[in-house]
């Protein structure tokens, strides 16, 4: 389902106040029906998928423990992808030096490939893409997942990272012109034989 319909939110809200009520099935409807999208969004601010994984589990944690906040909230999406962001960050300042990751690495992104992004003529966009993503300043990569990934408005996205919009709309316009920049760059070495 598309994030941006209005139905997605409605169906977070609904398995958030079934939960509420007692429904235990409810967290693993919520679950399935958020993972894939709050994994890559989490990997997308630790650059590693265990730790994406441990945000995820932890605002899943968090929602089982008051599913009344994410029921009422008046953007359940929004809220629940603030929780996830909390947790990751949180992840982040815990990790010591040693631990950081090389904003280089793609080890995490190609767990998460479907088959369709393994076909060999766009493996090579795809890692380019990326790549060129984790290059971006965090907040910047953030916006841009949010908003082309995740199908945000610029609204909910400030909702999500506690900025303004008009902030959170200059860091998506800067991203965008850095990605092409870099994406022209990668392009301009590419040989065809």
């Amino acid at each position: 389902m598309d994030p941006s319909n209005p139905a997605f939110s409605v169906q977070i809200a609904t398995a958030a106040r079934e939960l509420k009520q007692g429904d235990l099935a409810a967290l693993g409807r919520l679950y399935d029906l958020t993972a894939g999208r709050l994994m890559r969004y989490a990997e997308s601010l630790t650059h590693q998928f265990t730790d994406a994984e441990d945000a995820l589990q932890g605002a899943m944690v968090r929602i089982a423990g008051r599913p009344e906040l994410l029921a009422q909230a008046d953007l359940p999406w929004a809220y629940f992808i603030r929780i996830v962001r909390n947790e990751a960050l949180k992840i982040v300042a815990r990790r010591k030096p040693e631990q950081a990751v090389d904003v280089q690495s793609a080890e995490g992104w190609a767990s998460q490939e479907s088959t369709v992004e393994r076909i060999a003529e766009h493996e090579e966009s795809v890692a380019s893409v990326r790549k060129a993503l984790q290059r971006l300043p965090a907040e910047q990569a953030e916006v841009v997942v949010l908003k082309i990934w995740e199908g945000m408005t610029f609204a909910e996205i400030a909702v999500v990272t506690g900025e303004s919009a008009n902030t959170v709309a200059s860091r998506y316009r800067y991203a965008l012109q850095k990605l092409s920049r870099s994406l022209e760059s990668i392009a301009g070495e590419v040989t065809y034989d």
